[in-house]
């Protein structure tokens, strides 16, 4: 069943940041994730507004998504981010 990477952040330090989403793609890729949303024009209709960027991204199943969130490649690409780069919340959700 598809799953999906619902992601918020907030980019505090732009070249840090950089560092981590410069590798993201490829990363993805290979766990079969696909991005749908990325950055872009959004409107908060509820709740805190401390983040200003937004990330959707579709992975074949909740486990490959796991799996992509836990390979050493895309931890060690998410130091940059949080060595000052920026805060960024991270939920993975099952489809219907």
């Amino acid at each position: 069943m598809t799953a999906y990477w619902l992601a918020r952040a907030r980019v505090n330090e732009p070249e840090q940041y950089a560092r981590y989403a410069s590798r993201v793609p490829g990363i993805l890729e290979r766990f079969g994730g696909k991005v749908l949303a990325r950055g872009g024009r959004h409107e908060m209709l509820e709740g805190a507004s401390d983040f200003t960027r937004f990330v959707v991204i579709e992975f074949p199943s909740l486990d490959a998504a796991r799996d992509c969130f836990d390979s050493p490649e895309y931890q060690a690409a998410a130091q940059f981010r949080r060595d000052g780069g920026g805060v960024v919340e991270i939920t993975i959700v099952e489809g219907i």
